[in-house]
């Protein structure tokens, strides 16, 4: 039987979000997508990034990752709203319960993106184009925004695709198209292939998606290791490694966070190293794995950086190993300059049961394990307010910072879906 995938992918989500908010719940008049606008961050926290734009935004020429300041000097009337990180959460698990309408598997690729297993449906529902506009319209129809879909033999053709032309499109990717469609897309365009990357390839002469996939997979093993067969399969629609099968082990976990003020002393700073640790900790346990060199990252007011990196005795998953490590390296690098951001960035993950165990700490850890285990339980079933070290109450700092917000942690993951209807997202 032939495979067939669906990839849905909403179309400047935050943005698209705010705007059927505003219009259908709080009976606004305008649309945020038909004028200059972005999601943004607001000066006070300084957050001031483009999170999501509009296409009258676009055209003027701001993009996503773009400082607010510079975005404003494009566009002098530009609306810049905050993000809304519970609406968005909503809005994503009414999308996704709508795709389980189609499909028992749906894989949630991110808040605003998902695969759907469509293969043996046809008979059921006639053909894949036929049933990718019905889902396209009836998202549009009930939810209130836009999709792009893409349709494709695999994931990767599909996710290929859904990127064409947008907005409310639907578009197919199957291999007798890739040559016609893919193969003249600029190498960038291509999953897998990061700014760097496409550098390295066009070092090489690779300037396309064809030129990639009709050079040697040996030759780019060579110079770019698995990533360049990986990435040479792609370019050839070959799904290798599966997307969502047996997900890799990562191969860092890290956060970052911008203080409300400047930070200037190493006490205040503590309480911003171990919030970061808080929370890579965590995600460390939840995943299984250990991690082996730390980094500690700074911005001062200046937004002068600075780092520093070092390895543990041994692999850890251990919040207060992590956040005394960073505590270090960062006295190694603090000019007592105020600093604006601090990041911890942690690398060389393993799976637990390959890492070696301490004999003369074994107490000590089995006592830290039981905690921590009794902690996570606690804030996976209760939420991750329900325990917090005692520096943190009253506290500006959050307990648990940097990386996705409070919502978006813990909203993607789990929870009853909202009804599919946009008064509903309230």
């Amino acid at each position: 039987m032939d495979q067939c995938w669906f990839h849905v992918d909403v179309n400047s989500a935050f943005l698209s979000w705010t705007a059927v908010w505003k219009q259908e719940v709080l009976g606004e008049s305008r649309d945020l997508r038909k004028i200059p606008a972005v999601i943004g961050g607001s000066r006070e926290e300084r957050r001031g990034i483009v999170l999501a734009s509009s296409l009258p935004a676009k055209a003027m020429g701001i993009s996503t990752g773009e400082v607010l300041w510079s975005a404003r000097k494009k566009c002098a009337d530009l609306t810049v709203e905050p993000p809304d990180y519970k609406l968005y959460v909503r809005c994503s698990q009414a999308l996704i319960k709508i795709l389980k309408d189609y499909s028992p598997i749906v894989e949630q690729y991110s808040i605003d993106e998902a695969f759907v297993h469509m293969t043996g449906t046809k008979s059921l529902m006639g053909s894949p184009v036929a049933t990718a506009l019905e889902m396209k319209n009836r998202i549009k129809k009930e939810l209130g925004f836009t999709v792009n879909i893409g349709i494709g033999p695999n994931r990767i053709l599909a996710k290929m695709a859904s990127g064409m032309k947008k907005p409310d499109q639907c578009h197919t990717m199957f291999l007798e198209e890739i040559q016609e469609k893919m193969w003249p897309m600029p190498v960038k365009k291509l999953f897998f292939v990061g700014s760097q990357t496409e550098k390295k390839l066009e070092k090489l002469g690779i300037h396309t998606i064809g030129q990639l996939a009709c050079s040697s997979r040996e030759m780019l093993g060579k110079y770019l290791k698995k990533q360049g067969e990986t990435i040479w399969d792609y370019a050839n629609g070959i799904d290798s490694p599966p997307f969502l099968k047996e997900a890799p082990v990562q191969r860092g976990y890290g956060n970052s966070m911008t203080s409300w003020k400047d930070i200037d002393s190493l006490e205040e700073a503590w309480n911003y190293i171990l919030s970061l640790a808080e929370t890579i900790g965590s995600r460390l346990r939840n995943d299984h794995v250990k991690i082996r060199t730390v980094s500690v990252s700074v911005v001062d007011f200046q937004f002068l950086s600075k780092s520093r990196q070092g390895t543990l005795a041994e692999p850890s998953d251990s919040t207060m190993e992590i956040a005394q490590k960073a505590f270090l390296l960062l006295e190694e690098i603090w000019t007592w300059r105020p600093v604006r951001q601090l990041g911890i960035s942690t690398f060389h993950a393993v799976r637990e049961e390959y890492c070696q165990i301490n004999l003369f700490h074994k107490e000590e850890d089995e006592k830290r394990k039981a905690m921590e285990k009794c902690v996570d339980s606690l804030r996976k079933k209760y939420g991750e307010d329900i325990i917090m070290r005692a520096r943190y109450v009253n506290s500006q700092v959050p307990h648990m910072g940097g990386g996705l917000d409070k919502e978006k942690r813990q909203g993607v993951t789990g929870g009853d879906y909202s009804s599919a209807s946009c008064s509903h997202f309230s």
